[in-house]
């Protein structure tokens, strides 16, 4: 005897001393099923999972009064832990900062710090000229945002920031050029370099050498940076009258800083298995934007293009934001007259550059396509409304898209007719797979959606077709027809059977994570019109969430007397029961 045979004995006899799992795994012709073996309750009793049998008004009030109670409970105890508790969670660097392991994290943190500072400074600037500010605002933005973010950021990874003459378009090219190359040849030869090179570094102080020694701004009025003041500017109250006229375009925008620092927290920590908290990023992001608006900052949001180098420079924790903070602060106490003569048009060429692996994601669409088509679309309908009419539109028909794409895909799911595997306790779809076996008296129906008012006639008319298209492949195999066809009057049966080829349909609700009230109102009255003509309809592999449904709505019976006899754990256990009730009639019109 080979060892496969002893593992495969040794396995029968430690099922069979298991009256459950010998039931549920050995071939259907070996097995020997009692009757409490059928029924939902035996297998809920046994795992431990206790559901009195009360009223549908005691339960309800029972329920929403322990709820109530308890939120309330809840929300009002106030004890030392409890405060403790609220303190780190709104600090998280309150639980991570003691348990810093200095001599494992300092080296990637200083470095990916120097370098986010490094890019930090020039992009800064140049967000500030774009959107019409003095520099000296974006610096102040970047350097609180930075530090806020470290106290109340969950992600370890994510990087904070605010969001032509003929000589100028030759120096706009020639940085472009040197800019796009560098950044190629650091992808390319990044496993031998010890840290990326700071190009944009390079970039700046040549060109503003050159700037500053030729004159360019005098003898070609090439546009420069100008003044930047050194220091902190007094902290002012925000101006509360423009908040009406600034309220419209502030909604989209926090939405979409909201939804972008949470996907790249996101993307970083299953990257580097870690977990976040979407609610602690908003209030992060929230007071990165609050408490810098009264030291003349404008909005921030994490920034892709410095996320990416972070994470590829060795970032371990959120120290390298102090430290990028830190380069900030060195500039703005006293190298920030130094960028006077800084070009408009190099800092423009950085914003183009940074966007470079922005534009480098078109390359995973492919992939993605033939991932999910359907998420495809969604992304290429949102990305195209963004670039042809603004952000913020372009979100909101992301979003009305995206919930037609979910409600058309419930509308009309996955139906299936299904057939024994042979020689197991497993069904599945008949059309997919071949040598199924059929249950004499017996039909299986899948429905892989959610039962709701959006769906409930493409249920009953695929319960129909899917009988209808199993008659005609009985016809063409020379049978005589059996059943005059199913139909539906909204729920009913449109035509009486004068004679049925099945005494029990089992509808197989694995794939139904919720039922609304029409939902159960529609199994309700097909139970009805089945049981004139006889038919069984028994339920099997409903969730939790599904049987309270149907407890609630009344399919059961007032006392669920009937729960056990239309209610089953698997299909197996439901075929298994139709088999042994024997159910045989003779229906007429």
């Amino acid at each position: 005897m080979n060892s496969t045979s002893v593992i495969r004995n040794t396995l029968l006899e430690r099922l069979q001393t298991t009256p459950l799992l010998y039931a549920y795994f050995t071939p259907s012709t070996a097995a020997s099923y009692d009757r409490d073996l059928y029924d939902r309750d035996f297998y809920d009793a046994a795992s431990g999972r206790t559901d009195e049998i009360i009223s549908h008004k005691e339960m309800t009030i029972l329920t929403q009064k322990e709820i109530v109670l308890a939120k309330l409970r809840k929300s009002f105890s106030c004890t030392p832990r409890k405060l403790k508790n609220f303190a780190m969670d709104f600090f998280p660097v309150l639980r991570w900062l003691p348990k810093y392991q200095c001599k494992e994290y300092i080296w990637g943190d200083v470095m990916s710090g120097l370098v986010i500072g490094i890019i930090l400074v020039p992009q800064a600037i140049a967000y500030s000229l774009l959107a019409g500010l003095k520099p000296i605002y974006s610096l102040y933005t970047s350097f609180f945002a930075n530090i806020i973010y470290f106290l109340m950021g969950t992600s370890r990874h994510v990087s904070v920031a605010a969001l032509l003459d003929c000589w100028t378009l030759s120096n706009l090219a020639i940085c472009i050029v040197v800019l796009v190359t560098a950044k190629e040849l650091g992808d390319r030869y990044k496993h031998k370099l010890k840290f990326p090179l700071p190009t944009e570094l390079v970039v700046i102080v040549v060109a503003t050498l050159v700037s500053h020694y030729g004159n360019l701004n005098e003898v070609y009025s090439s546009s420069v940076s100008g003044a930047i003041p050194t220091g902190f500017i007094a902290p002012k109250v925000p101006r509360f009258d423009l908040m009406i006229r600034v309220a419209v375009d502030a909604l989209p925008l926090a939405v979409v800083s909201f939804v972008f620092t949470v996907s790249l927290s996101e993307m970083c920590a299953k990257k580097y298995a870690y977990t976040i908290r979407a609610n602690q990023e908003m209030f992060a992001v929230g007071f990165c934007n609050i408490i810098p608006s009264f030291f003349h900052s404008f909005a921030t949001s994490a920034a892709l293009a410095k996320t990416l180098v972070k994470t590829s420079t060795g970032c371990q924790t959120q120290v390298s934001g102090v430290i990028s903070a830190m380069v900030v602060l060195l500039v703005l106490l006293f190298l920030a007259p130094l960028f006077y003569s800084l070009q408009k048009c190099v800092l423009a060429c950085i914003i183009i550059v940074s966007l470079r692996g922005a534009l480098r994601k078109f390359r995973d669409v492919p992939a993605r396509y033939h991932v999910n088509k359907v998420d495809t679309a969604v992304w290429v309908v949102t990305m195209s409304a963004s670039a042809l009419i603004s952000t913020e539109i372009g979100l909101l028909v992301g979003i009305v898209f995206s919930m037609l794409c979910i409600i058309v895909r419930t509308q009309q799911p996955r139906t299936a007719l299904l057939g024994q595997i042979q020689d197991t306790n497993f069904y599945e779809d008949d059309l997919e797979y071949e040598n199924l076996s059929s249950v004499p008296k017996v039909k299986i129906f899948r429905f892989e959606a959610p039962l709701y008012y959006a769906n409930r006639n493409y249920f009953l008319k695929s319960l129909r077709k899917k009988y209808e298209k199993k008659e005609k492949q009985h016809l063409k195999k020379g049978n005589q027809p059996t059943v005059n066809g199913l139909g539906s009057r909204d729920t009913t049966l449109q035509l009486v059977p004068k004679q049925i080829d099945f005494q029990a349909l089992v509808v197989d609700c694995s794939s139904i994570p919720f039922l609304d009230t029409t939902g159960v109102n529609t199994l309700k009255e097909i139970l009805k019109d089945y049981k004139e003509l006889n038919i069984s309809i028994l339920l099997a592999c409903c969730n939790p969430s599904v049987i309270d449904s149907l407890k609630r709505g009344g399919y059961f019976g007032k006392d669920f007397g009937s729960m056990q006899e239309m209610l089953f754990y698997s299909i197996h256990n439901a075929v298994r029961f139709a088999k042994d009730q024997k159910l045989t009639a003779d229906c007429s019109v």
